[in-house]
């Protein structure tokens, strides 16, 4: 387990290093994606500003909401900036090359990638946060734990999503639409939602784990709440691992044969 997480930081060292060459583009990226994710909360603040109260969800709960959701996005692209991605690496055969190396195959492929504007979206959450009124120090170590937990179950969710090309043979559009899902119903207050779609907000595409449920626990410690988002978190690693590699066994006995260099 430690040799694993050396790999891992050696290979954050690499991508951050890399980025560093073009720092230019790095912080027009980022800074642009702070102003996007700014941009977009606008809409929020104008809402309340008419309606106030959404069955008992205010701005200030919006803030912490999109803060985890923007932060956890951000975490996602920097840390595993592959899992964006994995579907179009599946099927053009470019996994041959992690294959070919003695390193837990999955690992490395998300780790191999850092998207430079993720940056953006990851101090966004924490300037959303701060705009929320709420800060304190105890606060914040909820903020920075939802966060990482709302991420592990993001990549997660977008591997098992992703793992399906192994037997689709493609799944750009798919995995879009599966990001986006995830996206647009984590911003969103889960008392909206009638028990179907709650239902399926905490199972199928796990939205409420991205968003509703840390912000609730961010607001307020409980125990259940910190069970259920670690429960969700080990589920949804644990199934993208496992099909990830199910789906690896096939595609080692029948994809194209491609090393990249």
């Amino acid at each position: 387990m430690l040799k694993e997480f050396k790999f891992l930081i050696s290979l954050w060292k690499t991508d951050l290093a890399s980025a560093m060459e073009y720092r230019a583009a790095f912080l027009s990226q980022s800074i642009g994606m702070i102003l996007n994710d700014g941009a977009y909360f606008i809409v929020w603040v104008i809402f309340f500003d008419r309606f106030k109260d959404i069955r008992g969800w205010g701005l200030t709960d919006m803030f912490i909401v999109f803060g985890i959701s923007a932060s956890a996005f951000g975490l996602a692209g920097l840390l595993a900036g592959n899992a964006f991605n994995l579907a179009d690496i599946i099927v053009n055969g470019r996994l041959d090359y992690y294959l070919s190396l003695p390193r837990p195959t999955l690992l490395h492929v998300l780790a191999s990638r850092t998207v430079l504007s993720s940056a953006g979206d990851f101090l966004y959450g924490f300037i959303s946060f701060l705009a929320s009124g709420q800060f304190t120090w105890i606060g914040l170590s909820r903020f920075l734990l939802a966060v990482v937990l709302a991420a592990i179950t993001f990549t997660s969710f977008l591997v098992i999503v992703q793992s399906l090309a192994f037997w689709m043979g493609s799944g750009g559009n798919f995995t879009a639409l599966a990001v986006n899902a995830m996206v647009t119903f984590a911003i969103y207050p889960i008392t909206l939602f009638d028990q179907t779609a709650r239902f399926l907000l905490f199972t199928i595409v796990p939205a409420a784990f991205m968003g509703a449920v840390p912000a609730m626990f961010v607001r307020g410690f409980t125990w259940t709440l910190l069970g259920q988002m670690a429960l969700a978190s080990a589920v949804f690693l644990s199934l993208a691992i496992l099909l990830f590699n199910f789906g690896l066994r096939r595609y080692e006995s029948g994809s194209a044969i491609q090393v990249e260099v």
